[in-house]
């Protein structure tokens, strides 16, 4: 179940927001209007009005979706905080650029964005409504106000976690304003209400007081995974001074490298795991399912709770389009605007699947068939062989009534007959005898044993209708096991024997019970199985999965090769690579990264908003990090590349991810934070730190607006700050080259 802290409707009421984001008196016109000086009169109001401060990150008013915004003459959908951030984050970069024509959204890619961009301000005023929000909560929760309210101390141990929590969450947008605009406003709570213009703050001296309240309040935090899920607690306090020390060169305070690492190693032993598949940390219910041992920090969303046109809405809808099934990613409509440059799918392996051969069902469903309930529940079909009788698929002729398949009986002493059609009303083929001569009505044959067996029935002649069954175990024999027979094991849901494990470069065929005369190969390499095939090749040692059907002729196979990342979760059906227009969905791979689906399925709450949480900060980021401060700092090496391994090993489901000693450069790094981390608002700030976001040497499709990507001036690292607030604030100055 999703935990959704209730929001308070009347909290926007304590503040306002203007131009130049200054705080405005509160005192009410109307006596009846609810302020500061009344709404804490009720105890719960301390959580209530904290639950706006994070509500902020994912809604943007009192009335989701839109109705009741935050900050008004701003639409609410792209005025989003999570929207704009990603906008900032994603549009400028490689991994991610949006075919609409809305006012300027295009100038992201291009990086030709200006100081009068509406997409800028709206994000630029989400971020300092938030800071204004916390101030007025930090204000309203200070030892004199509580006084003033005569709180009950057994009240104000939770109050002062709120506050710190207030704090970090402060801490947070001003490190995205540190990020993004560098030199902004600046205002505490310290700042009197209603006769202050925000003071401008240079990036070092905002990198300052972010470090210093930060760790100001670490004490006062929970511990790591103590607090409700959805809320700050020390661990992520954490990850926010190291993100800030990783990018201490690029804000202009030099090497922190060490101090990041610090952080990061707090982190990593504070008991949070890697999700044990990737995809699992990108779900409807990535709150609940194994994934949430790796969420450091989540923004939460929740089908009936968080309503918005920004946020997960937004990033999955915008990234359905084309060919692509909506219903595929749990929702009732694609947007058609996101996808991502051929650059980016170039960071990882050619092979996006593993799949080196798929089944090939062959003629199987034109077969004609017999049925055999299992335990009756249900109809299991046996089909005529391809390999006995007639060519011909829809031959009547009685001549041609041999069928043979395998039935996966799954308790102990079941029971089967054979229906000549799927219809249990119809009589039954039985054996009254238990002597191999099958009779019309007939008893019910017993299985002795749960497992998979093989049924033959020979209903040529009418009056002489046999049928045999063998309990069989199937196993790979061949060079490719050393010539020891591995195991397959039957998974019912799929009707398929899979082997998951290591085998060497050579070949391999299918036997029963050890047994030559079963042996299954595939002679024409056409995914068909014959008895007595060639050998099937393997091409190098690795790890593989090998699935076996032999559900009903035509048996075939698969084969999927464990070297692949599973991370590529590329739509390619019906996309180019290439990207001539912007415009057109299709050309450029989809995405589908975020869905809303469960682990176990099901599709969320709600069709149109989704109930996936937003990752802000997770494990696998940590590793990478701590990763690259030892790289950048001349650190233990071997502890570095444990590090990206572990990360590796989690995105291969194995070894064959892991990398050596002569691979791990800060270059891999950069390009693994890209592969891991796409789409969660990280990959401007990483090609930052790089020197390869404006003027640096990689090139991705129309940067610049170039369709091949072109250089862009370097002072588009950090965005302008909005023509808006330096009209109406004289302490502020553009920032450089706008």
């Amino acid at each position: 179940m999703k935990h959704i802290i209730p929001f308070f409707a009347t909290a926007c009421l304590l503040l306002a927001a203007t131009g130049c984001f200054k705080d405005l008196d509160t005192v009410p016109l109307d006596p009846q209007e609810i302020t500061s000086a009344t709404v804490y009169n009720d105890p719960q109001a301390y959580k209530q009005v904290l639950a706006k401060l994070y509500a902020g990150f994912a809604v943007s008013g009192q009335q989701g979706p839109a109705g009741q915004p935050d900050i008004s003459g701003i639409d609410e959908g792209f005025g989003q905080y999570m929207r704009g951030f990603w906008y900032h984050q994603e549009l400028s970069t490689d991994e991610a650029l949006i075919g609409w024509n809305d006012q300027t959204i295009k100038d992201f890619h291009g990086q030709t964005w200006t100081s009068i961009d509406g997409f800028i301000y709206a994000f630029y005023s989400r971020v300092f409504y938030q800071i204004a929000l916390a101030n007025e909560f930090i204000r309203e929760t200070a030892d004199a106000k509580l006084n003033d309210r005569n709180v009950p101390e057994s009240l104000r141990a939770d109050i002062r976690r709120f506050r710190a929590e207030a704090r970090l969450l402060r801490a947070l947008s001003y490190w995205h304003g540190l990020d993004l605009f560098r030199n902004t406003p600046f205002a505490t709570e310290d700042d009197l209400i209603g006769t202050f213009t925000p003071r401008r703050i240079e990036g070092p001296a905002l990198f300052d007081y972010i470090e210093k309240e930060v760790k100001a309040i670490e004490s006062e935090l929970a511990p790591p995974r103590a607090n409700e899920y959805g809320r700050a607690d020390q661990a992520a306090a954490w990850m926010l001074l190291a993100k800030l020390y990783l990018n201490a060169e690029v804000y202009g305070k030099g090497n922190r490298y060490a101090d990041c690492l610090t952080y990061c190693q707090k982190i990593l032993s504070a008991g949070y795991q890697l999700s044990p598949n990737y995809n699992l940390l990108f779900m409807a219910d990535n709150d609940v399912n194994p994934a949430k041992e790796e969420i450091i920090f989540p923004i939460n969303f929740d089908g009936n709770n968080t309503r918005t046109w920004g946020g997960m809405t937004f990033i999955i809808h915008a990234g359905v389009g084309g060919s692509m099934d909506p219903l595929d990613s749990g929702i009732d409509n694609g947007w058609g605007g996101i996808r991502t440059t051929k650059e980016f799918v170039g960071k990882f392996p050619s092979d996006l699947t593993g799949l080196l051969s798929d089944f090939n069902p062959g003629q199987t469903l034109k077969y004609p068939s017999i049925y055999v309930p299992n335990t009756f529940v249900g109809f299991d079909t046996i089909t005529r062989s391809q390999r006995i009788g007639a060519t011909s698929t829809t031959s009547t002729d009685p001549n041609f009534r041999r069928f043979e398949g395998h039935v996966y009986f799954n308790t102990n002493n079941s029971e089967f007959l054979f229906y000549q059609v799927p219809d249990p009303s119809f009589p039954p083929l039985g054996d009254n005898n238990l002597d191999g001569k099958l009779e019309t009505g007939g008893a019910r044959i017993p299985v002795a044993e749960a497992g998979l067996y093989f049924i033959k029935a020979d209903l040529v002649t009418a009056s002489n209708r046999t049928y045999s069954i063998e309990k069989r175990t199937w196993a790979l024999t061949g060079s490719a096991t050393d010539g020891i027979d591995l195991p397959m094991t039957f998974v019912p849901e799929t009707r398929t024997l899979v082997y998951s494990g290591n085998l060497k470069g050579g070949s391999f065929r299918f036997r029963a019970n050890q047994n030559n005369s079963t042996l299954l190969g595939d002679t024409g390499a056409d995914g068909i199985l014959e008895s007595q095939g060639s050998a099937i090749n393997i091409p190098e040692d690795g790890e593989y999965e090998i699935y076996l059907d032999i559900d009903r002729p035509d048996y075939t196979y698969r084969i999927k090769s464990n070297k692949f990342d599973r991370r590529a979760m590329f739509y390619t059906q019906g996309q180019s690579l290439e990207i001539e227009d912007i415009s057109r969905f299709p050309e450029g791979y989809a995405i589908r990264k975020f869905i809303n689906i469960t682990s176990t399925g099901s599709i969320g709450k709600n069709l149109t908003f989704p109930d996936t949480d937003f990752p802000m900060f997770r494990l696998a980021d940590v590793y990478l990090m701590a990763a690259e401060a030892i790289l950048r700092n001349n650190g233990d090496k071997n502890l570095a590349l444990q590090h990206v391994n572990a990360v590796r090993q989690r995105a291969y489901e194995g070894v064959a991810g892991r990398i050596g000693m002569d691979e791990l450069t800060l270059d891999f790094i950069l390009d693994e934070r890209a592969r891991e981390l796409y789409w969660e608002c990280h990959r401007r700030t990483d090609l930052i730190r790089f020197g390869q976001f404006t003027d640096g040497n990689y090139r991705w499709a129309w940067k610049g607006g170039v369709r091949d990507g072109a250089p862009v001036a370097p002072f588009r690292n950090i965005y302008p700050i909005p023509a808006q607030d330096l009209n109406a604030n004289s302490n502020l100055r553009q920032n450089p080259g706008y």
